[in-house]
C-alpha cells in the first residue's frame, strides 16, 4: 500500500483473537515524512479504564502542514469476517507541521477522565485489544480484508494493526493494547513499515491540535500514585538528548516542584533531591499538563506518573524531555528546593556544540564539560543561578531578555556580545523569562546589568533554544546606553545612508513615522541620499492589487521635515503584485530618498518591474540605461524576493551610482542551537546568487568606466564573513566598509543576544576618501522603531 507518514502511530483496542498471523503477508510501502497515526486507544470507557472514550491520534513530523480535508480514519476488526466493513470517520482541516490531531471515537460507561477537545469525532467502537486503523485518502470505505490486499490500495496513507490483527504492516502487529494501554510511536515518529517495531504500548496520552491533553489529577486524588516507583528523573533524562524511555509509561516518579507555569505551555518542573553521580543526566524534568492549569505549588513533594515524551518545538530544533498525561500526588508541601547549579564564566565551556557532520546530535553522549549546549542539556529542567549578568539582547515585547554569564566574551564597545564567525559561537548567552506574572523581566537595553541573583529552571524553546524560566530575578542597573547621533556631512561630502524601516506603510501609527523620521533627520544628520528597505505599498498587508507607495512616502517625508530635516524627493520601481516576497499583500520594495538641494537624480525613462538596467559606456563615462532601474529582475535569483534598485545621481556635477538592496532572509535556516550540527543555512544559496547578480552588474559599470563611483548598500541579510559577501565583493570590485571599523563596532543588528551585521555599505575602488559610521539607535534598545540600525558613509 502507499503509506505516507510523518509521524508515529500507536494503536490500542480491537477484538482479541487467537488466529496465528505469522504466515500472512504483511502490508508495506515506502515510509513517508508526512502524516502518520501516532496513537490508538480502544479501551476508552471499559472497566478499569481512566479515559471515557476511544481515540485515534494523528501526527505530522514534517516542516509543512498536511491537508486532512477529504481524508478519513477507518477501523476494521482484528479478525475480519466476510461481512466485516471498514467504519469511516471523515476528517477536516489540516495537520500542522509538528502538530497532532485528535479523533474521538465511541464512549463507554467506564472511565472518569474526558478526552481533550477532539478535532474530529466518530462513533466507532474499537476493540481494546485487537484491530486495524487506517488513515485513508477519501471517505469511501476500504474493501480490503488482508494485509496483501490493503498493501495494494494506494488510498491508504498509513495503517496500524495491533493485538492479533490480520491487517497490519511488517512482521506482526504491535502488542500490549488493553483497557488501560494504548499503542503509540516514539517522539521521532519513526515509520519503518513494521508496526511491531515502530509502536509500543503505554499509558494513553491523547493530544489535540491545540496541544491540549487530558490533564492530570490534583493533590491526593485516588488515581495518582502513592508510593515511589522504580524510575527516577535521571533515568528519564538519560545521557543523551533523547530519553531512553521515550514513549513509555512511568509510575510514581519522585521530585520536588521547583517552578510552575500557568500560561502558554502549562505545566510544572520537578527535581529529584537524590541525584546520581553522572554529570550528564539532568535531575530536573518538565511535567506538561496541557490545557489544565497545574494544581501544585513550588516546594510540593510529589509523585508523578505519565508517558515520557520528547517535544520538538519546531523543525530542526532539539527536543524537550517531558512527562505528558500526568497523574500527580502531593505528599507534602513547603519543602526546601535543591541547590541550584551556578552558571558563570568558569562553569560554562568555551566550545559551543559537538558536530555530527550536518546530522542529528540527538544520540551523541553528552559532554557537559566540553560543550556549552551539552551543559545546558544536562541541566534541562534543573535549577540554575547566575549573578550580575550583562544584557546582550534588549527586553522584547514578549518579556524576554538575553544575558551573558561570560561578561568578557567578545564584548562590543556598547556592552553587547559580538558574533564573529560561524566557528566562534558565544557560549554564555541565555534567554531569561519570568515565571512570576506579577514581576516580569525588567525593561533593559544592551549593556545594562541584571544585578544580584537570577535563579530559575532551564527550559528549551524554538526561539533562542536554552533559556532560564526565572523564579527569582535580579534588579536592572541602567548603564546609560544612549542613541547615537552622527556628524553632519561637510559641503564637499556626499552622505549616503541605508535604513531598514521594518514594513512601513501608510496605515502605520504616526508615532512610527515620527520616530523613523527623527532617525533620518537627527541621528543620521539628514544624509543626501537614503536607501530605504521594507517600504510597503500604501495599504500594507491588504492584498488587493495595490503596488504604489506614494502615500507612505508622503507621510514619511513630511515627518522628516517636521523633525527638522530636508524636503526629500523619492524614486522607486513598483514591483509586480505579489512577486517580491515579504509580508503577503505588502509588495515590499527598495526606495531612494534624496535631497534635491544637495544632489540631482538622473531620470531615464523605461525602468519598470521587469526591465533590466544596463551599464552604458559614453564619452563622459558610464551611465545607466534606465534610472531608476532594477538589476536583472527576471533572474531566478530574485524569485519571491526584493529586486535591487539602481539609480544614477550627480553630486557637484559628478556621477555617483547607488544600488539599494534587500537580499533574501534567513528564514528556514536550521537554528544555531538545533539538533543538526553544523546547521544547514539553506537560504544562503539564494543570497549567493543575488550577490553574484549585483557583482556582475557592478563589474559591467566598472568596465564602462573604471573610475565610476559606486555605492552598494542595504540589508543584505548576511554577515561580513559569509559566502554571500565573498560573492558580492569578488574580483575586488567592492570594499565592505563594516570591516574598516574597530572589531567591537562591527554590528548593526542584535539577534538572540548576538550583536551582528546584516546591513552593509560597500564602495567601488574609486571611492578612496570616506568616513563611515553605523549609527546605533534601534537594535540595542527595548524601545525601537526598527530592528535594524542605520548606517551612513560620507564620501569626499
Amino acid at each position: 500500500m502507499h503509506i505516507a507518514r510523518s509521524g508515529s502511530a500507536l494503536l490500542a483496542g480491537a477484538v482479541a483473537v487467537t488466529l496465528s498471523v505469522t504466515a500472512l503477508p504483511a502490508a508495506s510501502a515506502a515510509p513517508s515524512s508526512t502524516a502518520v497515526i501516532s496513537e490508538v486507544y480502544g479501551g476508552g470507557g471499559n472497566s478499569g479504564a481512566t479515559l471515557t472514550r476511544d481515540f485515534v491520534e494523528l501526527a505530522n513530523a514534517s516542516s509543512g502542514p498536511f491537508a486532512l480535508s477529504g481524508l478519513s480514519v477507518q477501523y476494521l476488526p482484528g479478525t475480519p469476517s466476510a461481512g466485516s466493513l471498514w467504519q469511516v470517520t471523515p476528517l477536516s482541516g489540516s495537520l500542522a507541521a509538528g502538530g497532532r490531531y485528535l479523533v474521538a471515537q465511541a464512549a463507554g460507561t467506564g472511565g472518569t477522565v474526558a478526552l481533550p477537545t477532539a478535532d474530529a469525532t466518530g462513533t466507532t467502537a474499537m476493540s481494546a485489544t485487537s484491530g486495524t486503523v487506517a488513515l485513508v485518502s477519501g471517505t469511501t470505505p476500504l474493501t480490503c480484508r488482508t494485509a496483501a490486499d490493503c498493501a495494494a490500495d494506494t488510498r491508504i496513507v498509513d495503517l496500524v494493526g495491533y493485538g492479533s490483527a490480520v491487517v497490519r504492516e511488517g512482521s506482526g502487529p504491535v502488542a500490549g493494547a488493553s483497557a488501560t494501554a494504548s499503542v503509540s510511536r516514539g517522539a521521532s515518529l519513526a515509520d519503518t513499515d513494521d508496526n511491531a517495531a515502530d509502536l509500543t504500548a503505554g499509558v494513553p496520552a491523547p493530544v489535540n491540535a491545540a496541544g491540549e491533553t487530558s490533564g492530570g489529577s490534583g493533590p491526593g486524588e485516588p488515581e495518582g500514585p502513592t508510593e515511589p516507583g522504580t524510575v527516577r528523573v535521571h533515568d528519564i533524562q538519560g545521557t543523551t538528548r533523547v530519553s531512553p524511555l521515550v514513549g513509555l509509561p512511568v509510575t510514581g516518579v519522585p521530585g520536588v516542584v521547583t517552578g510552575v507555569r500557568t500560561s502558554g505551555s502549562r505545566g510544572f518542573w520537578i527535581q529529584d533531591t537524590a541525584p546520581d553521580a553522572d554529570p550528564r543526566t539532568s535531575e530536573g524534568l518538565f511535567v506538561y499538563t496541557g490545557s489544565t492549569a497545574p494544581t501544585v505549588a513550588v516546594g510540593d513533594s510529589v509523585l508523578v506518573s505519565g508517558k515520557v515524551a520528547e517535544y520538538y518545538p519546531a523543525a530542526g530544533t532539539q527536543s524537550l524531555t517531558q512527562l505528558t498525561g500526568p497523574l500527580t500526588t502531593v505528599l507534602s508541601s513547603g519543602n526546601a528546593l535543591p541547590a541550584p547549579v551556578v552558571l558563570d564564566a568558569r562553569s560554562v565551556p568555551g566550545a559551543y556544540v559537538p558536530t555530527a557532520g550536518g546530522g542529528s546530535i540527538d544520540a551523541l553522549p553528552l559532554e557537559p564539560g566540553t560543550y556549552a549546549l551539552d551543559l545546558y542539556e544536562s541541566l534541562e529542567g534543573a535549577r540554575v543561578t547566575m549573578s550580575d549578568t550583562r544584557v546582550t539582547g534588549a527586553t522584547t515585547a514578549y518579556d524576554e531578555v538575553w544575558v551573558t554569564v561570560k561578561p568578557q566574551e567578545n564584548p562590543t564597545r556598547r556592552g553587547g556580545t559580538l558574533y564573529r564567525s560561524y566557528q566562534d559561537q558565544n557560549t554564555g548567552r541565555l534567554k531569561v523569562m519570568s515565571l512570576d506574572a506579577a514581576r516580569p523581566v525588567p525593561e533593559a537595553n544592551v549593556g545594562d546589568v541584571i544585578s544580584g541573583t537570577t535563579t530559575g529552571v532551564v527550559d528549551y524553546a524554538s526561539y533562542g533554544g536554552y533559556n532560564v524560566q526565572a523564579t527569582e530575578l535580579g534588579t536592572r542597573v541602567d548603564k546609560g546606553l544612549r542613541r547615537e547621533v552622527t556628524r553632519k556631512q561637510k559641503k564637499n561630502e556626499l552622505a549616503v545612508a541605508t535604513y531598514n524601516v521594518e514594513n512601513l506603510d501608510a496605515h502605520d501609527d504616526q508615532a512610527k513615522f515620527d520616530t523613523l523620521a527623527e532617525g533620518v533627520a537627527v541621528n543620521l544628520a539628514s544624509p543626501d541620499i537614503v536607501s530605504l528597505e521594507e517600504i510597503q505599498d500604501d495599504n500594507g498587508a491588504v492584498n488587493d492589487g495595490t503596488v504604489g507607495s506614494e502615500a507612505t512616502l508622503k507621510r514619511f517625508t513630511d515627518a522628516v521635515v517636521a523633525a527638522g530635516g530636508p524636503r526629500y524627493d523619492w524614486r522607486y520601481v513598483a514591483p509586480e503584485d505579489g512577486k517580491d516576497g515579504g509580508e503577503p499583500g505588502g509588495n515590499i520594495r527598495n526606495v531612494f530618498l534624496f535631497d534635491p538641494e544637495r544632489v540631482d537624480f538622473v531620470d531615464r525613462a523605461g525602468g519598470d518591474a521587469t526591465t533590466a538596467v544596463r551599464a552604458v559606456r559614453t564619452k563622459k563615462g558610464a551611465a545607466l540605461s534606465v534610472s531608476p532601474g532594477r538589476i536583472n529582475p527576471l533572474s531566478t535569483a530574485w524569485n519571491s524576493s526584493r529586486k535591487p534598485l539602481a539609480g544614477e545621481f550627480r553630486f557637484r556635477g559628478k556621477p555617483v551610482f547607488v544600488i539599494g538592496n534587500h537580499f533574501a532572509s534567513k528564514g528556514g535556516d536550521q537554528p544555531l542551537h538545533g539538533r543538526y550540527q553544523e546547521p544547514v543555512r539553506g537560504s544562503e544559496t539564494q543570497r549567493v546568487q543575488q550577490a553574484t547578480e549585483v557583482n556582475t552588474f557592478v563589474t559591467s559599470l566598472l568596465k564602462a568606466d573604471r573610475s565610476a563611483r559606486v555605492v552598494v548598500l542595504g540589508d543584505l541579510n548576511d554577515f561580513a564573513f559569509s559566502p554571500a559577501m565573498s560573492a558580492l565583493t569578488g574580483g575586488e570590485v567592492l570594499k565592505p566598509l563594516i570591516t574598516t571599523l574597530p572589531v567591537g563596532e562591527q554590528y548593526s543588528y542584535v539577534y538572540d543576544g548576538n550583536s551582528q551585521t546584516l546591513d552593509h555599505i560597500l564602495t567601488s575602488p574609486a571611492v578612496r576618501r570616506f568616513d563611515y559610521d553605523v549609527v546605533h539607535i534601534n537594535a540595542e534598545f527595548a524601545d525601537q522603531a526598527s530592528d535594524h540600525d542605520p548606517q551612513v558613509v560620507r564620501i569626499k
